[in-house]
């Protein structure tokens, strides 16, 4: 009878360390990676920074929204977000996008941690007006998602240096931003922790699912 005890305990033992080892697996593998510079394709990433593997946090910012404020980072402290880089007269990706975000802040909207960030890659063109119809257009809410300008030559770091979702600036025109149709989801630690393509259906599900992983 000992015998048989002790047989069963060992099978518990056993039962409970191999519970223990694939929860263990499932948490390690449901973990979403931190991107540095080094992740990224390096036509998308300034050359200063092709050889930084780790450790990379989003920089501070100045932008003004749909209602002529002034945003910064101070504004998305302790906030997951997600950033996109787009211009209004895009005819193409940028109503995909824009859409898309629009969806996201519906299905986040009563998640006081969770913002969005849109930044012009055509300033000059974008004047405060500009980005407010547009704000209206996609049913932006005022504290949720801030749609944004500036200076152009700020813009192009942000997007170079901190997410990393635009080519190279091409001759100083007033379109010669090359954008990606990218969303880059950050964390409250201002990291970079999902990649995304704004435009279609599955990445969108794939965001979604983890913004709730972050929450």
């Amino acid at each position: 009878m000992k015998q048989f005890n002790k047989s069963v305990l060992y099978v518990a033992i056993l039962i409970a360390f191999s519970i223990a080892v694939v929860l263990l697996l499932f948490n390690a593998k449901s973990e979403l990676p931190v991107f540095n510079p080094s992740d990224f394709n390096s036509e998308l990433v300034d050359v200063s920074l092709h050889n930084e593997m780790g450790d990379h946090s989003v920089s501070d910012f100045e932008l003004r929204n749909q209602n002529g404020d002034t945003i910064t980072q101070e504004d998305y402290d302790g906030k997951i977000y997600v950033t996109d880089f787009f211009f209004t007269r895009c005819p193409s990706i940028c109503p995909i996008m824009s859409n898309n975000m629009e969806k996201l802040q519906s299905t986040f909207l009563d998640e006081a941690d969770v913002m969005f960030l849109s930044v012009s890659v055509t300033p000059k063109l974008d004047s405060i007006p500009i980005i407010k119809d547009y704000a209206e257009k996609h049913g932006v809410i005022d504290g949720k998602w801030n749609i944004t300008t500036g200076d152009k030559k700020h813009i192009y770091n942000l997007a170079r240096k901190s997410y990393f979702a635009v080519v190279n600036e091409g001759d100083g025109g007033l379109q010669d931003f090359i954008h990606t149709p990218n969303f880059i989801l950050i964390d409250k630690q201002k990291r970079i922790r999902g990649v995304y393509d704004g435009t279609k259906n599955e990445e969108m599900t794939r965001l979604t699912q983890d913004l709730k992983s972050l929450l």
